[in-house]
């Protein structure tokens, strides 16, 4: 059973719909204990650090995804649900993030945001179980005005460019982040979600 954090801020039904299509079972929780036992947990995520972080503590959830990922289950966050991996934000100023990769996130200058729609990934790490079988330049959907910036490059799994190169997704162990909206991106998206539930 897959695990999908509902902390108010996702399109949580889209992802749910997605991951089934590719033969997952799913439920939608704000249940630590469900979220524990859980075989794999997708953190999703629309909207800003700051509210996401203060609804995440409330619902008393950073210690359920922490024990997750500390047990080795995959874990996969999805755009603001990636975000939320790193150490800080510079959204709202300056926010925390769960800490669970180093590094930061900031906002896009000098260019048009939010960056919405299609665009290509750059594939940096062929080993990356969850983008098996994706070709180099596969375009899958966004819609962020922030992104990430990894401490230690070896995490990085794909970048894209928007002005500059910036990094995509991430992989780390079993924990894994895509700032694209997979349940978005049609084939490719639902090949790298049923990835995600083969694992």
């Amino acid at each position: 059973m897959i695990a999908i954090i509902d902390y108010g801020m996702g399109n949580l039904r889209s992802v749910q719909k997605a991951l089934e299509r590719v033969g997952a079972r799913t439920r939608i929780t704000q249940d630590p204990d469900e979220i524990k036992t859980a075989d794999k947990v997708v953190l999703p995520g629309v909207g800003a650090m700051q509210p996401a972080m203060e609804k995440l503590e409330t619902l008393g959830l950073i210690p359920a995804i922490s024990d997750v990922i500390t047990k080795g289950k995959p874990f996969l966050g999805i755009c603001l649900g990636f975000q939320l991996l790193f150490e800080k934000s510079s959204e709202g100023g300056s926010t925390d993030g769960l800490g669970i990769l180093k590094g930061r996130v900031d906002r896009f200058t000098s260019l048009k945001i939010p960056q919405i729609g299609w665009n290509q990934i750059d594939i940096k790490n062929t080993e990356v179980p969850i983008l098996k079988g994706i070709d180099e330049r596969s375009n899958v959907y966004f819609c962020h005005s922030y992104f990430v910036k990894p401490a230690d490059e070896k995490v990085i799994a794909t970048t894209t460019n928007y002005g500059i190169d910036f990094t995509s997704s991430v992989c780390k162990d079993n924990i894994f982040g895509v700032q694209f909206h997979p349940e978005k991106s049609q084939t490719i998206g639902l090949r790298i979600l049923k990835n995600f539930h083969e694992l």
